[in-house]
């Protein structure tokens, strides 16, 4: 048997615009929650983001991805600046990291934490409790295809959706694993199969091939149309959903909406192999940086599932436990109904996870 894990080196990115706000907040809370669970942590922050790339031209520096590895995981506040109209920094970055270190899974939680956020009428807790799984490598993210003739009447422009056997398959049997391991019974795969032909065909047989290996999980197929119908009529019915990059970008936003915003959402880049990556979903959002008032518990909620994925399930659950406490009592900023700052809401939940 395993020795149990004691301990654990973090490397932390605040990025850009609230990306700051809410990181400072969340590695307040991480080291609070570290300290009352006897957690070793070794943090290091990196100044990865606008400014270092406005200064040096540099995005992400040679031997950054090599240095991440010797990680146990990374936390991301948000990229993005207007000063940097092509964003050209946050994809390297962000786009990145998760290409190299082949961070497969995106993993998005959809849980309602409190009934009053959820913006269909009469849902409770407990019809709201799913996880997305993203591939997060391939698809149309991967950058391939080109513009000829560019700005003339006869401009092209080609996107091409790349999907590999390899990615379709693991994503694939990363969410069936996940389904055993948490004792979910249904398993639903949404791709336009019916449209594009070719690599959602791939999914089609993936899926069929793979979902016989697991009987005691219902598993399913919907159309993505067909699928964001049904998050909004019943979301209830779903407990583990599995999608390619693009619709997979597209319900998570839904997702995120039906639990109360993004301002809430958590997620994490996986690679069950290596170092994974844990951020808010939310933007930096320059605007409302360093005003107070940029809601921390994304991020907040991203450390908790960081540290259920390193195996420190007892100090999630603290963390999830004094969120659900923030948001029963009106202890949140404005965005949900509260009336306080980003570092107000940060004090507040590290104050109670190391109680």
């Amino acid at each position: 048997m395993s020795e149990k894990k004691t301990g654990a080196r973090i490397a932390l990115i605040p990025g850009d615009g609230i990306g700051i706000d809410v990181l400072r907040e969340a590695e307040k809370v991480l080291r609070s929650v570290g300290a009352a669970g006897g957690i070793a942590l070794e943090l290091k922050s990196f100044d990865y983001g606008a400014e270092r790339f406005l200064k040096t031209g540099v995005s992400l520096p040679e031997g950054a991805l090599e240095e991440f590895r010797t990680f146990d995981a990374i936390l991301l506040g948000a990229l993005g600046d207007p000063r940097i109209p092509d964003m050209r920094h946050a994809a390297d970055i962000l786009l990145g990291t998760r290409f190299g270190l082949d961070l497969y899974v995106n993993h998005r939680p959809v849980k309602l934490l409190a009934e009053n956020l959820c913006p269909l009428k009469g849902r409770k807790e407990k019809d709201l409790n799913l996880v997305i799984f993203r591939e997060n490598t391939e698809g149309l993210y991967v950058g391939m295809g080109g513009i000829f003739k560019r700005g003339t009447p006869d401009e092209i422009a080609i996107q091409e959706d790349v999907n590999t056997r390899k990615g379709v398959e693991r994503i694939l049997r990363y969410g069936f694993e996940f389904a055993r391991k948490k004792g979910k019974t249904k398993l639903t795969m949404a791709d336009k199969s019916n449209v594009l032909t070719y690599g959602h065909d791939l999914w089609q047989r993936v899926f069929t091939e793979i979902s016989s290996e697991y009987p005691e999980v219902e598993s399913r197929h919907l159309y993505i149309d067909a699928l964001t119908m049904q998050m909004i009529k019943n979301p209830g019915q779903f407990e583990v959903i599995v999608t390619c990059n693009m619709f997979g970008d597209i319900i998570t936003d839904l997702g995120a909406q039906l639990q109360g915003g993004l301002g809430i959402a958590a997620s994490g880049n996986i690679n069950p192999e290596g170092t994974s990556m844990f951020e808010p979903v939310h933007g930096s959002a320059p605007k409302y940086a360093g005003k107070g008032i940029a809601n921390p518990l994304g991020a907040i909620l991203s450390v908790q599932m960081l540290l259920d994925h390193l195996g420190f399930a007892d100090a999630a659950a603290r963390i999830e436990q004094v969120v659900i406490k923030s948001l029963k009592e009106g202890k949140t900023t404005r965005d949900l109904g509260g009336n306080y700052s980003t570092s107000q809401v940060g004090d507040f939940i590290s104050r109670n996870v190391g109680a």
